[in-house]
C-alpha cells in the first residue's frame, strides 16, 4: 500500500494551498515537510528532488512532482475529479485557469509594499466582481446544475470555492450580487470533506502573515520588492 503523499513547502498557503484543498476534497490524508531554513531548501536541491529548483514539490506514488499545475492535474485525474471525457476536461481546465488568474493576484499580495497593497486590493475586488465571478455566475445560471461541469463535483468546483473564500477575505460581501455563487458556496461548504477541511485544526493554512513572508524571503533569498499587477 502506497504511503501518504508528502508535501514540501512553507508553513503557509502560497501555491501549495490548492494542492491541500484538492487532497482534502478527495479524502486523501497527507504529510508535510515545512521549509523553515535555507539549509532545508538547499538539501532538496542537492538531493536532486527539485527538478526546476523550486517548490512546491509533492512526493507521491514513487514520484517527486514539481510544477503546481502538473501536481494538480495528476491528483484530479487520479481521484476522478477531472471530468468524464476530453470535453469536460477542457471545460475544467478553462475554469481552473480563470480562477488561477484571479488567485494569483491574491497570492502575491502579502509580499507587496503598503502602497502597492492598497492598489492590489482594489484590483482584486474589481477583477473578481467585473470579470471572473460574473462568468461563473452565468455558467451556473445557464445550465441550472449544482456544479460547474457535467453536474458532477470536480477540480473546477474546488478551485472556484477556494478562490471565493480568498476574495471574501478581502471583501466579505463580495458575493452580494451573485446569488448563484452564494448557493454554490453554501453547497460546497456543506460537503463532509470540505466541511472538515474548513474546521479549526485542519491542515488548511491561515491568511499569510509577516512571519510567513519573512520565511519565504529568507529561504528563497528574495531580496527584491514585488510589484503590484496591472
Amino acid at each position: 500500500m502506497a504511503g501518504k503523499p508528502k508535501l514540501y513547502y512553507f508553513d503557509g498557503r502560497g501555491k501549495m494551498e490548492s494542492v491541500r484543498w484538492l487532497l482534502a476534497a478527495a479524502g486523501v490524508e497527507f504529510e508535510e515537510e515545512l521549509l523553515e531554513t535555507r539549509e532545508q531548501y538547499e538539501k532538496l536541491l542537492q538531493d536532486g528532488a527539485l527538478m526546476f529548483q523550486q517548490v512546491p514539490m509533492v512526493e507521491i506514488d514513487g514520484m517527486k512532482l514539481v510544477q503546481t499545475r502538473a501536481i494538480l492535474n495528476y491528483l484530479a485525474a487520479t481521484h476522478n475529479l477531472y471530468g468524464r471525457d476530453l470535453k469536460e476536461r477542457a471545460l475544467i481546465d478553462m475554469y481552473v485557469e480563470g480562477t488561477t488568474d484571479l488567485m494569483q493576484l491574491i497570492l502575491m499580495f502579502p509580499f507587496l509594499s503598503a502602497e502597492d497593497k492598497e492598489k492590489q486590493h482594489a484590483l482584486i475586488v474589481q477583477k473578481a466582481t467585473n470579470r471572473y465571478f460574473p462568468a461563473y455566475e452565468k455558467v451556473l445560471r445557464d445550465h441550472g446544475q449544482d456544479y460547474l461541469v457535467g453536474n458532477q463535483f470536480s477540480w473546477a468546483d474546488i478551485h472556484l470555492f477556494e478562490a471565493i473564500l480568498m476574495v471574501e477575505e478581502k471583501k466579505c460581501d463580495v458575493l452580494s450580487e451573485f446569488p448563484q455563487l452564494q448557493m454554490f458556496k453554501a453547497r460546497i461548504s456543506n460537503m463532509p470533506r470540505i466541511k472538515k477541511f474548513l474546521e479549526p485544526g485542519s491542515q488548511r493554512k491561515p491568511i499569510p502573515d509577516d512571519k510567513y513572508v519573512e520565511t519565504v524571503r529568507r529561504v528563497l533569498q528574495m531580496y527584491y520588492n514585488v510589484k503590484a499587477s496591472v
